[in-house]
């Protein structure tokens, strides 16, 4: 019997923001589902309005080639609506933000 591999945690810094992934859900997803509020428009790696700093950690893509250069993958740039975590993560996304419920 084989298990899942284990939920990742990503960190948005500058708010200290965490939420878990799995590494079979994009970043993006994982963020939603934990109501963090990442920027985002196309989810395909195409329109970069996601695209944010990976401070420590390892992701891999859902896509052969996201919509970054080399210069800006070597930079650390990635894109979180086709990026899976690899390992824990520490993300640079000041934009981010917690959805909360509206109070009546």
């Amino acid at each position: 019997m084989t298990s899942s591999p284990a939920p990742r945690i990503v960190r948005i810094e500058p708010h200290g923001y965490s939420f878990e992934s799995s590494p079979s859900v994009s970043l993006l997803e994982a963020a939603t589902a934990a109501q963090v509020r990442l920027p985002r428009s196309c989810r395909n790696g195409s329109c970069r309005t996601c695209m944010c700093r990976l401070i420590s950690g390892t992701v891999s893509y859902r896509i052969e080639w996201p919509g970054l250069t080399k210069e800006e993958k070597n930079e650390g740039w990635v894109l979180p609506c086709v990026a899976l975590a690899e390992t824990d993560l520490v993300l640079l996304v000041p934009e981010a933000e917690i959805d909360r419920p509206q109070q009546k």
